[in-house]
């Protein structure tokens, strides 16, 4: 079989640039105004963003979750506290989130330390979930850990279906985060690969306040 040249591969990212004196003056008012033109574009599942994380070992990893809210307070989502991703997080709250607006030539990147939600926040989101994910949530109550086969997850939802045919509880072990923004990133794609890159960041590490738009090499 013919083996396709991957390294061929290649784009003119051809649009309109970025400028400093375009954008709002925090990263947050700047990502609404971003966050809403993907969603204008019909791009699927435009909250999608890539959560990376470090273990205690050091071992990076990273996976797709769901944007369900953002403002003033940071990027919230919502996840197993028995997961990967949240056994990462207890250990090292620093992450990254990657939203990937490729059809946009655009991308941003939050880096920031995630902390948990209270619980009166994560029932508030878990009531306005659809009945079966709230009772997947509780299926999978050992995120990422391994499973015989998907006849056991699916005997088990099975189950807890006819448990809770109407209210579901929350369970215990599932909640939210916020991730709190230390630096954030627009990425607009430009021709030649001279991509623009502005930065966020604050003007006073660790201090909430006024913050520095700089300009990054491409």
């Amino acid at each position: 079989m013919e083996h396709l040249d991957v390294a061929a591969l290649r784009e003119s990212y051809a649009g309109v640039g970025l400028h400093a004196r375009d954008l709002a003056a925090d990263p947050l008012t700047q990502f609404g105004t971003w966050f809403t033109d993907a969603v204008g574009a019909g791009l699927p599942e435009p909250n999608a963003m890539v959560l990376s994380t470090v273990d205690a070992d050091g071992r990076p990893s990273a996976r797709t979750v769901l944007l369900k809210g953002y403002g003033p307070e940071g990027f919230r989502f919502f996840t197993n506290h028995r997961s990967r991703k949240a056994q990462a997080i207890s250990t090292d709250p620093r992450v990254a989130l990657l939203f990937p607006w490729h059809p946009l030539r655009r991308q941003v990147i939050v880096e920031g330390v995630a902390e948990r939600l209270s619980r009166e926040e994560s029932e508030e989101y878990f009531r306005s979930r659809p009945h079966g994910s709230q009772i997947g949530a509780w299926a999978s109550e050992y995120q990422s850990a391994v499973v015989a086969g998907r006849s056991e997850m699916e005997s088990r939802y099975a189950e807890l279906a006819a448990r809770w045919p109407d209210e579901v509880p929350m369970p215990d072990f599932w909640g939210g985060y916020r991730v709190l923004p230390a630096t954030v990133e627009f990425w607009q794609g430009r021709t030649n690969r001279l991509h623009d890159r502005l930065r966020y960041r604050r003007a006073h590490p660790n201090e909430e306040g006024e913050w520095v738009i700089e300009r990054l090499r491409p």
